[in-house]
């Protein structure tokens, strides 16, 4: 059985090992859209210890609560410009990429993206429409 600070020791470079867990980590939390996702909800449900998720994510240079956010903010823009969304409302797509709040994520997806939500549906369906061809 491998002792606490092997496995810390483990995590804390880049191994197979850790490259398997962060995989297997970010596989679930992609799958996960409205649900808690604090750090300490996702290292109970994967049997690690807090410092072990964050030390994962801090492999890529990003925070656990940064790749959350960009995750959710790419599921929204994606949605943004999905022509079969096309009647869903901004607070709808907001809301299934898991924001609570939608001033929020006005400001995220502004700062992200550097456009409003509504600009980028525009610009989405607008390059689809046959009259853009």
């Amino acid at each position: 059985m491998m002792s606490y600070f092997a496995f810390i020791a483990l995590f804390s470079r880049e191994t197979p090992a850790s490259a398997r867990g962060r995989k297997r980590v970010i596989s679930r939390l992609s799958a996960a859209r409205r649900e808690d996702l604090s750090v300490a909800t996702v290292a109970a449900r994967h049997h690690l210890p807090v410092r072990s998720v964050q030390r994962l994510f801090e492999a890529d240079g990003e925070t656990f609560t940064e790749f959350v956010l960009h995750a959710r903010l790419a599921r929204a823009y994606r949605m943004l410009v999905d022509r079969r969304l096309i009647n869903l409302k901004i607070s709808a797509v907001a809301s299934e990429a898991g924001f609570g709040d939608l001033s929020y994520f006005n400001q995220a997806f502004r700062r992200r993206y550097d456009a409003a939500p509504s600009d980028v549906r525009a610009r989405g369906l607008a390059i689809m429409s046959p009259e853009a061809s």
